[in-house]
């Protein structure tokens, strides 16, 4: 289906996920997809997908016996091994013996039937493919890594060990052990067989050449294995023998005079290959990338060759996993390696030179545009960090690309060449980073001092505005960058001074245009080719179009209402000139609308125009739009992706379908049309893929009727649901789980061009491995309910616990032998009779602690101070902060306690006798004690207690408790205290992200944001939602806006035939009266189509029921003209001689300042209705 393709990057660390066919298709798992790729010495074409597996592809072999070449078979970490026919690439059997993640496979060379595979609780399993039967052993409790079948013996089969272990079997015999070669002593990343089927030519050694008895079987014979290692050893081994007969060491190739990083050694994976011709010679990978040709014939320095020395940059970059080779018809050995730098490579044998690299691609295609100065040059911005700069017109090298990662370190989001100089790419990332590269320098990237909060969306070049004035004169550039983020915050960098501080340009909008509430975070933004305009795409699915340089607001488009995800203006050298006033739209709704802005580019309003009917609208697609392109080679034909996976051609004026492809597994993210073919069409999504297409080829003219992925969706969010609801069902009644987090359409990365993906995206882009909730934590809301139940026992049981002992020491004294403690009767009475204290004797102290209680008042310190040691050690805190409360060291008791995170509410109630900077230093400690606790309520109200109410605020806030931090401020503070506006913000904010959009308008009113809660109502795009928001509107001063949503409200109110309630929506306003007037002429004119076209009307006002009462005999029937006079007389007051704004001109001049587009034959009802003039009938 489609012509050149990059495809995903193979998957890492898979002793075989790569492998060729003896026709030359070499097949390479990546993701949970296997990609076939024909090969051959000049080039390689990817030809295919085999599509199937759920979990990620850790093994692919061919089968290479003639008239089966076309098999294949594959494994995965779910434990699934499939067959597949990769000619019709389709699947033809699976078996499931394994139970654990299958980590090899082989397709034995010498019986085409025989396919082994490994799994990592060390189970082998042999398939039988002309039978289907299954047989499995358990030769070792070890990991299997990697295991290959002998192409000499078809019962022998080598498995290697994550411990080092290498292990023969004999499959025929039940997987009975013939050896265990040790010698290694870390993990076997791979296995290879000597192409010779005896060990005689190999080393021509008189002991090598020994016959024994008889004719020998291949097996008695024996035969060389060769065995790579993370121990950074190749070895050699003898079957006969059960030995290693030779021992290399992978040489340290130092770059630049440093030594091998210990860290690359660390990450070693050692690839062993013995291509089929070369007995005599073994390749293997190394530390860096670097593939070595070893010479078993020979000895020392002169034993190995590097690949790729005759030139620079012919090597890979990181270690090598998998290698395979194929023999072409012409004589020509290849060998083609996958590697950590994704990047497929194909080598000649004989010569060592690199032949062709294949690019792959390990994350999303977030972005790819071509450049509009270098003619093919084709960038990509990628998940995996890099964006690649592809000369896709080149001649000699179809996969001419270059890559680009300095500076970048996350995800690239968004691409802009310059309009005017050649190779200077803007790039953005998902961290908020923005930059430019010099593609044809290698200096690295100027990075924008200004980032972003959030993942930057869109990047545009564009004429400056202030307060940058840049101007060409002064040898500065002509145009400025833009860029959108996921915060809704577009800013303008300097790109001659990207250090210096960019600017948002918000504050410019409000002061052109004197705007006092909060604007709608912006989504998307797109300036003309001419450079006079920019539209600007907003979450609420509004689109303002402004004029350069003031960003004078002339109109905004009102046809979406949901997230704008993508904006394109027509190119403006076609030859029909009303074409370049195009600008076509993509939202999370799967409509594509175009608008037709050349009256109000042309001729610019005094006050902003409001747009709701677009010129042409494009139905199709059934999930959201994520990127589109006009042809620069047709008129009005445009390219749309989407969410539901397929790329869309469309002829925008006819309002047709062209041409649909379906190339891509998963959504599409991006799209450009090729600059020199007007039949190619390049796209990116999900699959990690690049794929170019042409129009004329596709099977299918309109995306697939079914919502599939919709459903699938559906389906995923439906599970957690279900497994929470037979939780709750078996637990007890009071251990509901919270309800689950679900993505508001305010939320930018979950509307956004599915650009910052959902967490189930995020983690099939980043790792193989799906977190899931840990049994504990899962469990932990069902045993509450039984800890309660238990409860009153476990009060019985503390209430007879024996207290702890406030001095364990000494009373442990009391338990001595009936002696001693008489001793310490005479001890005690010589202390207080005597004047001289006894020798040895130190009351409180040493063998004499326990006389502290019965002495002086310093020797009850001296034991105090020794029980204290004694609690120290056991974790007793709290029985030493007591001790020293007795001892009136309140200070002290109060300093332990803090730095032991032992403060309760009872020291806290006694600090203030310590001084007032003691209690506040307590109180404070208290207070990060209880956050640490997520006790934030009684944290704050501790903070009011020494009068930092302002603090106490911030913590609720900063712990999103608005609700509380808002009766707080209400209790204690002024009515004008501006927190309370800030909180009442930041609260409508969250509330909206969630969609509590009705929460989120209370707290707007509140804030005196008025404008900001009426949209923020409107968003909900229902009736009563509208109705409320234009009430709200009018009520709070907001004209232009209560006119907007009441408009919106009664077209859908009219879209519906409930012609009562719209008119009354209207009536509220007297600046609507031509709207009035407009719906009553539908009204009268659905009333009389009524016989004819049957519809299903809501309700109706008394004089159009009136109208339609057939007329008394002789008498003429009223004309519709003549009917629609008399209703606009008697119910609006307005006829011929109605004067000032009732008069008939005045209203015929508004109604046509909202020009409404050319009705076409695909239009709905309610853009008809919209669109008739009455004033012309009068």
């Amino acid at each position: 289906m489609h012509e050149r393709s990059l495809p995903a990057s193979p998957n890492w660390y898979c002793s075989r996920c790569s492998d060729v066919s003896s026709t030359g298709v070499l097949g390479v798992g990546a993701k949970n997809i296997i990609y076939l790729v024909e090969v051959c010495a000049s080039s390689c074409r990817v030809s295919g997908e085999l599509v199937g597996h759920k979990g990620l592809v850790s093994g692919f072999s061919f089968c290479q016996h003639a008239g089966q070449n076309h098999l294949c078979v594959s494994s995965s970490n779910d434990g699934n091994i499939r067959f597949w026919d990769s000619d019709s690439k389709t699947l033809i059997r699976e078996h499931t013996a394994h139970q654990s993640p299958v980590s090899a496979v082989h397709w034995s060379p010498l019986d085409k039937n025989l396919v082994v595979s490994g799994d990592e609780k060390g189970i082998v399993v042999c398939h039988w493919y002309n039978t289907g039967d299954t047989s499995s052993f358990f030769p070792e409790p070890r990991t299997i890594f990697c295991l290959t079948c002998s192409p000499h013996t078809w019962s022998c089969v080598a498995v290697g060990y994550k411990d080092g272990m290498i292990v023969l079997i004999d499959v025929s015999k039940k997987g009975e052990v013939l050896h265990r070669l040790r010698g290694h002593d870390d993990e076997i990343h791979s296995l290879a067989w000597s192409p010779l089927a005896n060990e005689v030519a190999l080393f021509s050694r008189p002991e090598d050449s020994e016959a024994t008895n008889g004719i020998a079987t291949g097996e008695e014979r024996g035969c060389y294995l060769a065995s790579g290692s993370k121990d950074q050893t190749v070895r050699v081994w003898s079957t006969a023998k059960g030995k290693a007969v030779m021992t290399m060491k992978l040489p340290y190739l130092k770059k630049r005079g440093s030594a091998v990083d210990p860290g690359v050694k660390e990450r070693l994976w050692l690839h062993v290959h013995w291509p089929k011709g070369r007995p005599t010679q073994l390749v293997s990978s190394c530390f860096s990338g670097e593939l070595v040709l070893w010479d078993l014939t020979k000895t020392g320095k002169h034993r190995w060759s590097l690949f790729g020395s005759s030139s620079e940059g012919q090597n890979h970059n990181r270690i090598v996993f998998n290698m395979s080779s194929v023999q072409l018809q012409d004589g020509r050995e290849l060998l083609i390696s996958t590697s950590m730098d994704r990047e497929v490579k194909c080598w000649d044998l004989s010569s060592l030179d690199c032949c062709w690299t294949l690019p792959t691609l390990g994350g999303f295609v977030y972005a790819l545009t071509f450049s509009p100065v270098g003619a093919g040059c084709l960038a990509l911005g990628v998940g995996d960090n890099m964006i690649r700069v592809w000369n896709t017109l080149t001649t000699q090298n179809q996969y001419d690309t270059r890559t680009f990662w300095q500076g970048i370190k996350s995800k690239v989001t968004a691409l802009a060449w310059h309009p005017k100089r050649e190779g200077s790419l803007a790039f953005g990332t998902d961290d908020g980073k923005v930059g430019i590269y010099e593609v044809f320098s290698n200096k690295p990237p100027q990075i924008s001092s200004s980032y972003h909060r959030k993942t930057v969306y869109t990047l545009a070049w564009g004429p400056p505005v202030p307060p940058m004035s840049f101007g060409a004169a002064g040898g500065k550039s002509s145009h400025s960058l833009y860029s959108c983020a996921g915060e809704g915050v577009i800013l303008q960098h300097d790109p001659s001074n990207l250090s210096g501080e960019a600017s948002d340009i918000d504050t410019l909008i409000k002061d052109t245009n004197n705007i006092k509430h909060k604007l709608s975070p912006h989504t998307d933004l797109r300036w003309k080719p001419d450079g006079k305009v920019v539209a600007i795409g907003n979450e609420d699915g509004c689109i303002d179009v402004y004029e350069a340089p003031s960003l004078r607001l002339l109109c905004s488009i009102q046809q979406h209402h949901k997230i704008i995800n993508t904006l394109r203006w027509h190119h403006d050298h076609s030859a029909a000139s009303e074409l370049h006033f195009l600008l076509a739209s993509g939202s999370s709704n799967a409509i594509v609308y175009v608008h037709d802005l050349r009256s109000v580019i042309e001729n610019p309003p005094e006050s902003p125009a409001v747009l709701t009917e677009p010129y042409r609208r494009l139905c199709g697609h059934t999930n959201k739009i994520t990127s589109m392109a006009w042809s620069p080679h047709h008129d009005a034909r445009l390219v749309t992706v989407s969410y539901d996976g397929t790329a869309q051609v469309w002829d925008v004026l006819q309002e047709e379908a062209v041409s649909n492809y379906r190339g891509h597994v998963g959504y599409l993210l991006s799209v450009d049309w090729s600059p020199v073919d007007p039949d190619v069409i390049w796209t990116g999504g999900k699959d990690f893929t690049l794929q170019e297409w042409r129009v004329s080829k596709q099977e299918f003219t309109k995306p697939p009727k079914g919502k599939k992925t919709v459903d699938l969706l559906e389906k995923v969010k439906a599970n957690p649901k279900l497994k929470r609801k037979n939780k709750k069902s078996s637990g007890a009644a009071g251990a509901t789980p919270p309800p689950p987090e679900m993505n508001g359409e305010s939320v930018r990365g979950g509307e956004k061009t599915g650009q910052e993906p959902s967490d189930e995206d995020e983690k099939d882009e980043v790792s193989s491995t799906n977190s899931s909730i840990p049994p504990s934590a899962a469990l932990e809301p069902y045993r509450r309910p039984a800890a309660a139940v238990k409860s009153k026992d476990k009060a019985d049981l503390l209430k007879r616990k024996k207290p702890r002992s406030m001095l364990p020491v000494s009373t442990s004294m009391d338990h001595r032998p009936k002696d001693e403690l008489l001793q310490d009767c005479i001890t005690l009475a010589s202390v207080k009779h005597s004047e001289a204290t006894p020798a040895g004797c130190v009351p409180g102290q040493g063998e004499h602690i326990h006389l502290g209680l019965f002495t002086d008042r310093q020797a009850l310190h001296r034991m105090f101070e020794a029980e204290e040691e004694s609690h120290v050690e056991a974790g007793h805190f709290e029985t030493v902060v007591y001790l020293r409360l007795w001892s009136g060291d309140l200070e002290g008791a109060l300093q332990l306690a803090t730095e032991k995170g032992e403060l309760n509410d009872h020291l806290i109630s006694i600090a203030p006798m310590a001084g007032f900077e003691v209690w506040s230093r307590t109180v404070e400690a208290y207070v990060k004690q209880l956050c640490l606790q997520e006790q934030y309520l009684k944290a704050s109200s501790h903070l009011l207690s020494i009068n930092k109410l302002y603090e106490g605020v911030d913590l609720l806030r900063s712990h999103k408790l608005y609700r509380e931090a808002i009766a707080l401020v209400k209790a204690r503070l002024p009515e004008d205290e501006p927190v309370l506006k800030e909180l009442y913000t930041v609260w409508a904010s969250a509330l909206e992200r969630d969609g509590h959009f009705s929460a989120a308008a209370k707290c707007y009113v509140a804030a005196g944001a008025s404008f900001d809660a009426a949209k923020v109502i409107a968003r909900k795009n229902d009736v009563p939602s509208l109705r409320t928001a234009a009430i709200l509107a009018r009520i709070s001063g907001e004209t232009a806006l209560a006119q907007s949503l009441a408009l919106r409200c009664a077209k859908d109110l009219a879209a519906a035939q409930d012609w009562v309630p719209a008119q009354e929506v209207l009536s509220s306003q007297d600046s609507l009266l031509v709207h009035r007037l407009h719906l009553c002429v539908a009204e009268l004119l659905s009333a009389v189509l009524a016989p004819v076209v049957p519809q299903s009307c809501v309700s109706s006002h008394t004089w159009t029921r009136t109208m339609m009462m057939t007329s008394p005999p002789g008498e003429r029937r009223v004309r519709l003209q003549d009917r629609v006079r008399g209703v606009w007389k008697q119910q609006f007051g307005v006829s011929q001689d109605s004067a000032g704004h009732h008069s008939v001109r005045a209203l015929l001049q508004e109604l046509k300042s909202a020009e409404s587009p050319t009705p076409t034959a695909s239009v709905p009802l309610r853009q008809v209705t919209s669109a008739f003039v009455p004033g012309n009938n009068t």
